[in-house]
C-alpha cells in the first residue's frame, strides 16, 4: 500500500517535471518557430502575408486638408501688418487606394521595384464643405516667380513681370476654390509670360495620374533586416538637393519596416512629400484594436536648427530667412520644386523658432493634433496606423519694383495649409491580424507558461508530499 502511494507520488512528480521541462523546452523552440515563420511571411515575394498588403493596402488612407484663409489681404500687402490667418478644414480626400504598378523582382540582388499611382477622391461625407468653397490665399505665382528665378530678381526684369502683372490684375493675394487651390489653375499672369514656364498652378499640381517612383527596395528573401529598405529612387541613391550625408535616401516607405522592431531603435523613413529621409522614435506602447504596437514619434529636433542639432548642418540653406540658419522648425525645399520658395514645417509652425511665427496671427500649435507618428506591429514591422502632419508654406519677399510686393517691409513664410495623412488598420484586417500573428504568439506563450507553471506545481506537490509519507512512515 506504502509502495503504491510512494510509487504514485514519485510518478505524479516524474510528470510534472517532464511538463515543467517540455515548458521551459518549448519557449526557445517556440520563439524559434516563430522567428522562422515571421521572417517568411515578410518577405516581399508572391505568396506572403507582406506581399499581398504591400501591393495593394488594405488600410483606407485619408489626406485631411486645412486651409488658412487670410483676414487681412489689404492691411498686409498695403502696411506690411502681420498676417491674420483663420484655419478652415478639414477638406478629406482619399489616397494611395491604387495597386502598385510595374512591380519586377530582380534575383541577382533581391530587390524589388515599382512606381505608384497618384489619386485623390474627394469624400464629402468627411469634409465642412465642398472642393467650391473659396478662400483668400497668398498669390502663388506673384510671390514665387519673382524669387523662383535668378533672372527674375534683376531689377529690371522685375519690372517687366510687374507689367504683366498689372495688366492680369493680379495682386499679393487671391481667392480661389479649394479645388483650384490643391490641384491647379491657370494662373492669368503667368499667360502673359512670353517664356516656356507652366502656366498651372497648384499645391499639389500635378497630382491626380502620376505616379511616385520608381522605388527600388530589397525584397528580404537574402537578408531579413534589409526588407522594405529603399536601395533606389528614381535610379539613384541620392536626392541631388542636399549636402552630404542629408542628401542620402535612407529607411523604407514607412509602410513597414524590418520585423523585429525594437523601442531602442530610430525608424529611418524616406518621404517625397518633404524631399528628404527623416527618422522616429519610440513614444509610448499602444493598444491598437487588440494588438500591441509601438508608437514611434517624430522628434522635435528633427527640423532643428544646426544650433541645437548638429546633425541638421547640410540641411540648411542661405535664404534671407532663415537667419544663418539660427531659424528652426521649418525646411526650405525649394531646390526640389523647381526654385520654388516651398518651405515644410509641422502644422501651425509646432516646435519652430519663434520668429518664424512671429508674423502671422491666428496659430494655435498643438502637440497632439500636429504631431506626426507611426504605429508599429514590434514582430512583423508592419505599420498598423499612421498620421503623418506637414504644413505647406511659402516664402515672400519685398520685391522694390512688384507692385504687389513694394510694400512689404520684411519677409514672410505664409501658411497654405496644413495636412494630415492618416491610416488605420480595418477592423476585418485588425481581426486577420490577431488570427494570425498576435493571437498565435499569445497562444504559444500561454501555453508555454501553463505547461512550465503547471510542471512546477505538480513537481514541488507530489515531491513534497513523497516526502512528507517517507518521513512519517520512517517513524
Amino acid at each position: 500500500m506504502g509502495c503504491d502511494r510512494n510509487c504514485g507520488l514519485i510518478a505524479g512528480a516524474v510528470i510534472g517535471g517532464v511538463l515543467a521541462v517540455f515548458g521551459g523546452i518549448l519557449m526557445p523552440v517556440g520563439d524559434l518557430l516563430i522567428e522562422k515563420t515571421i521572417k517568411r511571411e515578410v518577405v516581399l515575394e508572391e505568396g506572403t502575408i507582406a506581399f499581398k498588403n504591400w501591393v495593394k493596402t488594405g488600410t483606407t488612407v485619408y489626406r485631411q486638408f486645412w486651409i488658412f484663409d487670410v483676414q487681412n489681404p489689404d492691411e498686409v500687402a498695403k502696411n506690411s501688418s502681420k498676417i491674420k490667418v483663420k484655419q478652415r478644414g478639414p477638406y478629406t480626400y482619399r489616397v494611395h487606394y491604387l495597386a502598385k504598378e510595374n512591380i519586377t523582382q530582380d534575383p541577382k540582388d533581391s530587390t524589388v521595384s515599382f512606381v505608384q499611382p497618384n489619386g485623390a477622391i474627394f469624400e464629402p461625407s468627411l469634409s465642412v464643405g465642398t472642393e467650391n468653397d473659396n478662400f483668400t490665399v497668398l498669390n502663388l505665382a506673384v510671390a514665387a516667380v519673382p524669387n523662383s528665378f535668378c533672372i527674375y530678381q534683376n531689377s529690371f526684369f522685375q519690372g517687366v513681370l510687374n507689367i504683366f502683372i498689372k495688366k492680369s490684375k493680379s495682386s499679393m493675394f487671391q481667392t480661389r476654390s479649394v479645388k483650384e487651390l490643391l490641384w491647379g489653375y491657370k494662373d492669368p499672369f503667368l499667360s502673359l509670360i512670353p517664356y516656356p514656364i507652366s502656366t498651372t498652378v497648384g499645391m499639389f499640381y500635378p497630382y491626380n495620374n502620376t505616379v511616385d517612383g520608381v522605388y527600388k527596395v530589397f525584397n528580404g528573401k537574402d537578408n531579413i533586416s534589409k526588407v522594405a529598405i529603399i536601395d533606389t529612387y528614381k535610379g539613384k541613391r541620392n536626392l541631388s538637393y542636399w549636402e552630404s550625408y542629408c542628401d542620402m535616401i535612407n529607411g523604407t516607405d514607412a509602410a513597414s519596416f524590418p520585423p523585429f522592431v525594437e523601442k531602442s531603435q530610430t525608424l529611418r523613413f524616406f518621404s517625397p512629400d518633404i524631399c528628404r529621409s527623416i527618422y522616429a522614435v519610440f513614444g509610448s506602447e499602444v493598444n491598437l484594436k487588440g494588438i500591441p504596437v509601438y508608437r514611434f514619434v517624430l522628434p522635435a529636433n528633427a527640423f532643428a536648427s544646426p544650433l541645437q542639432n548638429p546633425d541638421n548642418h547640410c540641411f540648411c540653406t542661405e535664404k534671407v530667412i532663415s537667419n544663418n540658419c539660427t531659424s528652426y522648425g521649418v525646411l526650405d525645399i525649394g531646390k526640389c520644386k523647381e526654385g520654388k520658395p516651398v518651405y515644410i514645417s509641422l502644422p501651425h509652425f509646432l516646435h519652430a523658432s519663434p520668429d518664424v511665427s512671429e508674423p502671422i496671427e491666428g496659430l494655435n500649435p498643438n502637440e497632439d493634433e500636429h504631431r506626426t507618428y507611426l504605429d508599429v506591429e514590434p514582430i512583423t514591422g508592419f505599420t498598423l496606423e499612421f498620421a503623418k502632419r506637414l504644413q505647406v508654406n511659402i516664402l515672400v519677399k519685398p520685391a522694390r519694383r512688384i507692385e504687389p510686393l513694394k510694400n512689404l517691409k520684411r519677409p514672410y513664410i505664409v501658411p497654405i495649409l496644413w495636412l494630415n495623412e492618416t491610416g488605420t488598420i480595418g477592423d476585418e484586417k485588425a481581426e486577420m491580424f490577431r488570427n494570425q500573428v498576435t493571437g498565435k504568439i499569445k497562444l504559444l506563450g500561454l501555453v508555454e507558461m501553463v505547461l512550465l507553471g503547471v510542471g512546477v506545481v505538480m513537481f514541488l506537490a507530489f515531491m513534497i508530499s513523497y516526502c512528507a509519507c517517507r518521513s512519517k512512515n520512517g517513524k
